[in-house]
């Protein structure tokens, strides 16, 4: 499981903060993946799922905010990156999920893991380079 470190930090607090806050949903994840507490995990994936797709449009909005009011000129590619990963949480199919849960959960943590790593190290940190 990916866990929050500093090389992660841009130095933009509010930036930081909601990354952070990207990290805890997937641990949350991760929690409920690795609980034998609930039989059926279904109502908990979704409900976080949800938190993930609300959490990143928000996060997603505040970053590129700044970014323009940086004047940022990598902006459009960073945003197209951006929309890709809300496209890909749109594809969420619910019956998929019910199937086979924990197998769910792990696809998506593996998912969400690369993506938040590879974009923060990719791309966020040249945000504070430019």
């Amino acid at each position: 499981m990916l866990k929050w470190k500093d090389d992660y930090l841009l130095g933009i607090d509010k930036i930081d903060e909601q990354h952070k806050e990207l990290f805890r949903v997937a641990e949350r994840a991760y929690n409920l993946l690795k609980s034998n507490y609930f039989v059926d995990k279904y109502n908990k994936i979704v409900e976080i799922i949800g938190k993930l797709k609300d959490y990143t449009i928000f996060h997603f909005q505040e970053e590129e905010k700044y970014m323009l009011s940086i004047k940022y000129k990598r902006f459009f590619a960073h945003k197209i990156e951006h929309d890709e990963f809300i496209e890909q949480l749109n594809k969420v199919e619910l019956k998929d999920v019910d199937e086979n849960q924990d197998k769910y959960i792990l696809g998506l943590l593996e998912f969400v893991v690369k993506w938040i790593n590879d974009h923060i190290i990719g791309q966020d940190l040249k945000i504070i380079e430019d």
